[in-house]
């Protein structure tokens, strides 16, 4: 089996993903829903939504964006059609830059 990779995640990182957490539980619970039931709700386990909630940064990035849904947090936008008109906006200037990104190659200047 191999070795879990450990990663190191920079301070803002952390707070923001504590943030997140923060905001899903008290979510979760002024709204009076279990934690069975959100995590029923979202197709995960229990012991992935208390992950969540704890903050922990290898959750998937879906599941943690379908919970917050579920219990009322607002990510971006709360309207579909806003979220739907940004993402077009992106598509739009995503077709009008390169493909991947490179660094100028220096030129070599070899007369001598």
């Amino acid at each position: 089996m191999p070795k879990s990779i450990t990663r190191a995640y920079s301070t803002y990182t952390a707070e923001a993903l504590s943030l997140l957490a923060g905001l899903i539980r008290v979510a979760r619970l002024e709204k009076k829903m279990s934690a069975q039931e959100v995590a029923d709700r979202a197709g995960i386990s229990r012991g992935m939504l208390s992950r969540i909630e704890k903050a922990d940064p290898k959750c998937e990035i879906g599941a943690t964006f379908e919970v917050a849904r579920i219990v009322g947090v607002s990510l971006f936008e709360s309207e579909l059609s806003r979220i739907v008109m940004q993402v077009k906006h992106v598509e739009e200037k995503l077709a009008l830059l390169p493909k991947s990104a490179r660094k100028p190659q220096k030129v070599v200047k070899d007369d001598f």
